[in-house]
């Protein structure tokens, strides 16, 4: 398989040898052994991982990895020069703050490239434990401006924050000038309208919480129900969404739901749609930003097949050329095949009302 395929004209490694360009790294999704090897192959600089337990915020059934494969994962990128990240990014619980600390230990023996974590105290024992452990804040942390971020940096040594999905340009373009963390930010995939680690309807309808149990409606609370109105998706017993036969369901998330309100039926926190950012490439560049995240580790080794070489392909454009740089049609036909509702948003990068 080619790492580059034929939407990419221009090479990472050609990018490296041209410095005045400040490198951005790729950073995509592997649920499983066959994503990542999909994600390295067809151009990612970095993949991002979870063990199976409760200390990943996708901790599904069928999903992410156990030692053995793990170890083979990181063999296959460490061989072509590319990265492991450990999203180790959920809350320890205070009946089992055992299983979280030995989750950090065996990432270090693993020898994975960095740990992305959440909790404070989850940082200070890796820092104590493991001082040469490469340490990123998750999205899950909230960290929404500079001085948090700086917090991080001086007490636990972070070198990466990941940005949560609701700041503007100009917000994120604040952060870089006034912090010498690396940023990371999303660049495609579902949006959470929340500040990610401050979500509860999740654990509101069915007592779990990505935050705390690595779900976000959890498949065990999901339902389908066909009736004469329609097909209906529940969480736990509540409704939420109802589709026509013409209408492609979707997984059944509470934020994502149509509700009657005022005797209007709509998405009335939500609508499913996905970031798309492919168009601020330029711009995300020139303030700094070090990675751009394509979210998914929930999704199938084909959605990232899909998404991984259109995403290399425009990097490697912008970098090449920035000034000439412009989102091709393929690549938005490709993607919207991948987008919730084929749907595409700007999201909170770009506020039209402001």
């Amino acid at each position: 398989m080619e790492r580059y395929s034929s939407f990419a004209p221009f090479s990472y490694q050609e990018h490296m040898n041209h410095p005045a360009s400040p490198p951005i790294e790729l950073v995509c999704p592997a649920g499983s052994l066959p994503a990542l090897k999909a994600a390295i192959d067809l151009g990612a600089d970095c993949v991002y991982l979870g063990f199976r337990d409760a200390t990943n915020a996708r901790n599904f059934a069928g999903l992410n990895f156990d030692d053995a494969a793990i170890a083979t994962g990181i063999g296959y990128a460490h061989e072509r020069g590319r990265k492991v990240l450990l999203a180790l990014n959920t809350y320890p619980q205070p009946d089992n703050t055992a299983l979280w600390q030995s989750a950090i230990d065996r990432a270090a023996r693993a020898g994975v490239d960095a740990v992305i974590l959440a909790d404070p105290g989850l940082m200070r024992y890796a820092a104590d434990h493991h001082p040469n452990l490469r340490l990123h804040l998750s999205v899950q942390g909230s960290a929404t401006n500079a001085e948090a971020i700086n917090f991080y940096q001086h007490h636990f040594g972070v070198q990466r924050a990941v940005l949560p999905r609701v700041l503007s340009l100009a917000q994120v373009e604040h952060v870089v000038r006034n912090t010498s963390i690396e940023v990371e930010v999303f660049g495609f995939g579902s949006l959470c309208v929340m500040v990610e680690g401050r979500c509860h309807l999740s654990s509101y309808v069915t007592g779990e919480s990505p935050n705390t149990h690595g779900v976000c409606s959890p498949a065990k609370a999901v339902r389908w129900q066909q009736n004469p109105r329609g097909l209906e998706s529940r969480l736990n017993g509540v409704m939420i969404d109802r589709y026509t036969p013409q209408e492609s369901a979707s997984y059944p998330t509470l934020c994502k739901g149509r509700f009657e309100v005022e005797d209007e039926t709509y998405y009335a926190i939500e609508e499913p749609t996905s970031l798309n950012t492919l168009e601020l490439l330029p711009q995300l560049l020139e303030m700094g930003v070090r990675a751009v995240k394509i979210e998914g580790r929930q999704r199938s080794p084909a959605y990232v097949s899909q998404v991984t070489p259109v995403w290399r392909a425009a990097l490697d454009d912008c970098l090449r050329n920035a000034a000439r740089y412009s989102v091709r049609p393929a690549w938005m036909s490709e993607l919207n095949t991948l987008a919730e509702g084929q749907q595409h948003t700007l999201g909170a990068y770009h506020r039209s009302w402001k």
